[in-house]
């Protein structure tokens, strides 16, 4: 019963030790394919509690104790009738390596928890990866305000950057709480509200799945190209102020139709809606740039996670064997798992080299035959089941169904690929295979 879990990683123990006690860890490491979620961050690994939300609004505390840097600490289970004791266990493999262990204590069998623990292992090692690779960049801590941070990619992106060691302001729509919050409302800014930043980070905008009607449609362009245009003039405004804005965008700039031709950074923009919208968000930059605030527009794809957005959505159609590709599954899917899309912005706010357009997708887009299948093999279930064009027609109307599910858009990060950009998971079934609780043992000692 229980488990003991080890691997080696390629960073110093002092620094492997360091990272577990910064906000952000315990999201960082949380499985992406199981329904919890952090309520409170431990402030101290000596004497702090975590705190998590389990289905049914049970409650996972756990009390950090036997405290000893920077080889141990361990958590205990407090708020449950199980018993769970896990000891963290850190000792050095050379100056620059780290044997992280995990030893588990507790009746649940091992079977249960071998995926957590090699999802916790992988995912360690390879934020540490890209931790080290972007303070070549950026050697110091900085403070980045951010729009969108509850969102699926905000919640990652701040959680990655706050185990990096830098400070994340996060700009709320409502009250702000504590001193790294701050109320933005994104119609009139209030003119401190970006003071002591070095980069702005704007990710917010409202979810474009529905039903391509008239207010849903206006929805979409106003909560985008206003409230950025705002932010690029506030910007442009402060001689003393952030001097990089990263801002999201979206690969629907290109147009849904785009057929089976190879798109990239310089590839002209198409002439449906989502496109015309994206095109007027980029532009909305414009005030920033022009001030000489290096503007990154990140042109994101379809993000790989269970947390969120499309793959949230087919996981339990695909995991009842009822999925397939929808129509004749010949279009091209342009994805990105959600760490990749993570580093990416990351990279985007510390490197100087970085700027105008990028797209942010993976370098093997796939036809939605393909995604359906591979996604199918993952889950260990038929994907046979073609999804009539009927069905997206009805649920997002004409319009919605052809820029949405059957939009066929083959691009390929060659900005990124050009600067010699490092991609976690570049093929579909390793992004799946991770996101998704599906891993191989992967060298680790159980």
């Amino acid at each position: 019963m229980g488990i003991t879990c080890s691997s080696v990683v390629q960073t110093p123990i002092d620094e492997v030790f360091a990272w577990h006690g910064r906000r952000g860890a315990v999201h960082r490491l949380l499985p992406p394919w199981q329904p919890i979620r952090v309520v409170a961050q431990t402030d101290s690994l000596a004497h702090g509690r975590a705190v998590l939300r389990l289905p049914g609004a049970v409650r996972w505390v756990a009390q950090h104790e036997s405290y000893d840097p920077p080889n141990q600490f361990t958590d205990r289970l407090v708020s449950l009738p199980l018993p769970w004791r896990h000891v963290h266990r850190f000792a050095p493999e050379g100056p620059q390596a780290t044997r992280v262990t995990d030893v588990v204590e507790t009746p649940v069998p091992t079977v249960l928890l071998s995926q957590t623990f090699r999802y916790r292992h992988r995912q360690l090692a390879d934020d540490l990866t890209v931790q080290r690779a972007m303070a070549a960049y950026a050697p110091g801590p900085l403070t980045i305000a951010m729009t969108g941070s509850s969102g699926l990619v905000g919640s990652a992106l701040a959680s990655l950057l706050s185990t990096g060691g830098h400070r994340v302001i996060h700009l709320v729509r409502r009250r702000a709480v504590g001193e790294n919050e701050r109320e933005w409302r994104p119609g009139s800014p209030d003119p401190w509200l970006l003071e002591g930043a070095d980069a702005v980070v704007h990710l917010a905008g409202a979810s474009i799945a529905g039903r391509f009607s008239a207010s849903h449609k206006k929805t979409i362009r106003e909560s985008r190209i206003e409230p950025t245009d705002h932010l690029a003039r506030l910007m442009a405004g402060m001689p003393d102020g952030p001097r990089v804005l990263v801002a999201a965008s979206a690969i629907g700039y290109y147009g849904a139709d785009c057929g089976d031709r190879w798109l990239d950074e310089e590839s002209p923009p198409g002439d449906d809606f989502l496109a015309r919208v994206v095109v007027g968000w980029e532009a909305a930059t414009t005030a920033a740039a022009d001030a000489g605030v290096r503007v990154v527009r990140v042109r994101t794809g379809i993000v790989q996670s269970p947390r969120g957005g499309v793959l949230r959505l087919l996981r339990p159609v695909f995991r009842a064997g009822l999925g397939g590709p929808i129509g004749r599954g010949e279009q091209w899917t342009a994805w990105i798992d959600l760490d990749d899309l993570t580093d990416i912005y990351y990279r985007a706010v510390v490197d100087p080299r970085v700027t105008g357009p990028i797209n942010a997708v993976a370098p093997e887009p796939v036809r939605n035959n393909t995604y359906s299948r591979t996604l199918g093999s993952v889950l260990r279930r038929p994907s046979l089941l073609p999804t009539p064009g009927l069905g997206p027609r009805l649920l997002l109307g004409e319009e919605g169904a052809e820029q949405l599910a059957f939009a066929s858009q083959r691009v390929r990060p060659s900005a990124l690929e050009a600067s010699g950009h490092r991609f976690r998971r570049p093929s579909l079934e390793s992004s799946l295979r991770h996101q998704l609780g599906r891993l191989p043992r992967l060298n680790l000692h159980q």
